[in-house]
C-alpha cells in the first residue's frame, strides 16, 4: 500500500495533465488478506495489493471518466487525456454546477499498521483457536478472517487535497451441527480487539440451542431481532430512501414526509463516519468533509444525505456522502447508527410469553422501495421464545415485511449495541423487539 505522500503525488501528476475546465482524481490503494476455513480446516490464504486511480473531467458541463491500475507517469497522463476526450464526446449535463472546493478536514480515525499487515500466521492462530473451541463440541466451523489496510486520496483542480488511511479486521463464522447452525462475527479497526474464543462460543451456543428444530407455522409473530438482522434491515431502509437522489427522483419513502413521524419514537437513525465506534473516512470520494447526519430522529423523518451534485440541485451543501464516480446510486450513508434503548437483550427475551428470536437474515431483497417491503429468510440461529426463554430452535422462515411497518411496531430497544457489516458498509445497532413481524413461509431446515 502506498502512503499519503505518494498518493497525493499521483493526484498532482494527474491534475497537472488536465486540460479540462475541472478535473477530479481519486487514488485508492489497499493491502488486503483473507484466511478462509471450512470443515474445521484452513483451506485458503490469499493476499492482494492494489492501486487504482480514477479521474472525472468536466468540459462545458460534459463529464468524462477514466481509470487505471498503472501508476507510471505515462499511464496516468494517458488516463487523464482519455477522460477529457470522453467528456468532449458526451452530451452536456445542464444540472452540473461544479466540483467542490477546498475544505478543512476532521481528524482521521486511528490507523493500525499491525492490523493492516497482520501476518498470515497470526490470522491462522486465531482461526485455530476458534476451531479448537468448536471441535470440543463435535461441531464444524466455516468462515473467514480478513484484515486490510487501505488509503484514499482525493484532489481536484479547485484545490481539494485530502488523504487518509483505514485499517480493518473482520472474523466471521458459521458453526454447524447435524441439523442446526449458529453465526457470530467481530469487526474492528484493530485486530487486537478480535476475540476468537468469544466469536466461537457465541456461534457454538446458537448451534447447540437450535438443535432438533421444530416446525412453526408462518404468520405474524412478536420477534427479537439481533444486531445482524437489524443492520440488514436498516441498510436496506437507507438504500431505499435515505439518499437525496432517491428523494429528488420521487422513489423515496421520505419524500413529502420530512417533519412527520414515520416509525416508533424509540427509533433514531443517523450516519456518522467520524464516530470512534465505527470505521470510516473523514471525507467522501469528492473530498468533502464527513459530518454526522440525523436521518430519523425519535421516529420523525429528519434528513437525507447529499453529495455535491444533489446538494447543488437544492441550493444546499454536501453532507460528505459522495461515492466514487461514476455513481448511479447517488449519495449513501455507509456508517449507520441506531440509537440505544434501556433494555438488555436478556430482559427483552424475558418480556415475551411467545415469540421468535432471529439472529440474522439471508438472501434479502427489496421488493418495493416506496413501501420499503423487504423479503428474505432467517438463518443460523432462529429460536422459539416461550415464557421468556429460548426453548427450541425453529426451522427457518421466509419473510415479506415492510421495514417502516416493522420499525413502527418496536416496543423495546437494547442498551447493548454491536458493530456489524451491512450491505452499505458498517452499522452500530441494538437488539429490537418488534410486536408483529410477517413470516410468509417456512423451510425444511
Amino acid at each position: 500500500m502506498i502512503d499519503e505522500k505518494q498518493a497525493l503525488e499521483l493526484v498532482e501528476m494527474a491534475l497537472s495533465a488536465s486540460t479540462a475546465d475541472q478535473s477530479e482524481v481519486v487514488v485508492y490503494s489497499s493491502d488486503s488478506a483473507l484466511t478462509r476455513f471450512s470443515n474445521n480446516y484452513i483451506h485458503q490464504n490469499v493476499f492482494e495489493s492494489n492501486v487504482h486511480i480514477s479521474v472525472r473531467s468536466i468540459v462545458d458541463k460534459r463529464i468524462g471518466y477514466s481509470s487505471t491500475n498503472r501508476i507510471d507517469e505515462r499511464a496516468v497522463r494517458e488516463m487523464m487525456a482519455r477522460s477529457v476526450e470522453i467528456a468532449k464526446r458526451r452530451p452536456p449535463n445542464p444540472e452540473f454546477a461544479s466540483l467542490p472546493g477546498q475544505s478543512d478536514y476532521p481528524q482521521a480515525q486511528p490507523f493500525s499498521e499491525e492490523t493492516a499487515h497482520l501476518p498470515p500466521e497470526v490470522r491462522a492462530r486465531s482461526v485455530a483457536t476458534l476451531i479448537e473451541r468448536v471441535r470440543e463440541f463435535d461441531l464444524s466451523a466455516a468462515g473467514s478472517y480478513a484484515t486490510s489496510g487501505s488509503l484514499v486520496a482525493v484532489g481536484n483542480t479547485l484545490g481539494v487535497r485530502a488523504a487518509a488511511r483505514l485499517s480493518e479486521a473482520s472474523l466471521k463464522t458459521v458453526v454447524m451441527g447435524e441439523d442446526s447452525s449458529g453465526y457470530a462475527s467481530a469487526i474492528s479497526n484493530d485486530a487486537r480487539a478480535i476475540d476468537a474464543v468469544k466469536v466461537a462460543e457465541m456461534a457454538v451456543d446458537k448451534t447447540l440451542k437450535s438443535a432438533t428444530p421444530v416446525d412453526l407455522e408462518p404468520g405474524r409473530y412478536k420477534v427479537i431481532l439481533a444486531p445482524e438482522a437489524v443492520a440488514d434491515m436498516i441498510a436496506f431502509l437507507a438504500y431505499a430512501g435515505l439518499s437525496a437522489l432517491s428523494v429528488q427522483e420521487g422513489r423515496s419513502f421520505m419524500a413529502g414526509k420530512f417533519g412527520q413521524r414515520i416509525v416508533d419514537e424509540r427509533i433514531s437513525i443517523w450516519d456518522d463516519a467520524l464516530d470512534a465506534r465505527t470505521v470510516g473516512l473523514p471525507f467522501d470520494f469528492e473530498g468533502v468533509p464527513k459530518r454526522r447526519v440525523e436521518l430519523i430522529a425519535d421516529g420523525v423523518a429528519a434528513n437525507v444525505v447529499y453529495d455535491t451534485f444533489t446538494a447543488n440541485r437544492e441550493g444546499k451543501s454536501s453532507t460528505g456522502h459522495a461515492l466514487p464516480a461514476p455513481n448511479p446510486y447517488g449519495p449513501l450513508p455507509t456508517n449507520l447508527f441506531v440509537g440505544e434503548g434501556r433494555s438488555s437483550a436478556s430482559s427483552m427475551i424475558a418480556s415475551l410469553d411467545r415469540g421468535v428470536f432471529v439472529t440474522r437474515f439471508h438472501y434479502t431483497n427489496l421488493e418495493d422501495p416506496l413501501k420499503t417491503i423487504l423479503t428474505g429468510m432467517t438463518r443460523d440461529g432462529t429460536f422459539l421464545i416461550e415464557n421468556g426463554e429460548l426453548t427450541a430452535g425453529v426451522k427457518n422462515f421466509r419473510f415479506t415485511q415492510s421495514i417502516l411497518e416493522a420499525l413502527s411496531k418496536v416496543s423495546l430497544v437494547s442498551a447493548e449495541r454491536e458493530l456489524v457489516e451491512s450491505m452499505l458498509g458498517l452499522a452500530f445497532v441494538p437488539y429490537l423487539r418488534i410486536d408483529g413481524f410477517n413470516f410468509t413461509g417456512a423451510t425444511r431446515f
